[in-house]
């Protein structure tokens, strides 16, 4: 009836679903800082570590001041403090992306969302490695496999993210905690055991754990990918790439 006398169609619910799906970006974009924060109270306790009020005032001052002072260069040669690096490398992109959110109609919010996690992970890798050698340039280090695969993560992740803004698709899914629980569990398993078990046992194992995300899961075939994956990997980071990752655990290399 509103369309037949004239009147635009109510265009509430739209604008309350992008406002909250903007929010949920934002809530993304500051999900670092929160977390150092939350951390921080530790340090009432007795953990090291920056306290509350330096976090709030490190974090705050670089998300204010981050750009303007790369335009007027007052870092100069010392460098971008990893708080400044955290804001333009994670936080401003995911404000933008927040932005445009609000702004436009999500033809797949599935599609969209899922792309936007993708990008997220990828910024937040590029930033959490870009002390490593080798981000810069084409020289090769310990930081050349975190940049190609967060670049190539990233450039996914848009690509995602634009299709679920293009074409028609499905709204998002109800959430699943299995997934994300096993994937977390095995990128913690592979960072705690790397050192002791080597590249070989961590590997392997957390890929194994990763697999128990699905019941869908067929263990024959997971454990020939994985066997497979493994050696690829054995063989490209310690020989192709010359980084210096142990293969094996400790005990057993004389």
């Amino acid at each position: 009836m509103a369309d037949a006398v004239g009147h635009p169609p109510d265009q509430t619910a739209s604008t309350v679903r992008n406002s909250a799906a903007a929010l949920a970006v934002v809530i993304l974009a500051f999900a670092p800082q929160i977390f150092e924060l939350l951390w921080s109270f530790g340090t009432i306790f007795g953990a090291s570590g920056r306290n509350p009020f330096q976090v709030l005032v490190g974090h705050g001052s670089a998300l204010l001041l981050a750009f303007p002072n790369v335009l007027l260069g007052s870092y100069g040669a010392k460098g971008l403090p990893s708080d400044t690096l955290l804001a333009l490398t994670y936080s401003y992109p995911l404000l933008a992306v927040a932005a445009l959110t609000l702004l436009v109609r999500l033809k797949a919010p599935q599609d969209y969302f899922g792309g936007v996690v993708l990008m997220a992970v990828a910024l937040f890798a590029l930033w959490a490695s870009s002390d490593l050698q080798g981000m810069r340039g084409f020289s090769f280090g310990a930081g050349t496999a975190p940049r190609m695969f967060g670049v190539l993560l990233l450039g996914l992740g848009a690509a995602i993210a634009v299709m679920g803004l293009l074409a028609d698709g499905a709204q998002l899914a109800t959430y699943h905690w299995r997934g994300p629980l096993f994937v977390s569990l095995a990128i913690l398993a592979f960072a705690l055991s790397i050192r002791p078990l080597g590249l070989v046992v961590s590997g392997l194992a957390s890929f194994l754990i990763s697999a128990l995300g699905t019941p869908e899961t067929r263990w024959s075939e997971t454990v020939i990918v994985g066997v497979c994956l493994t050696i690829g990997c054995a063989v490209l980071f310690p020989y192709v790439l010359g980084l210096p990752m142990p293969l094996f655990p400790r005990f057993l290399v004389p």
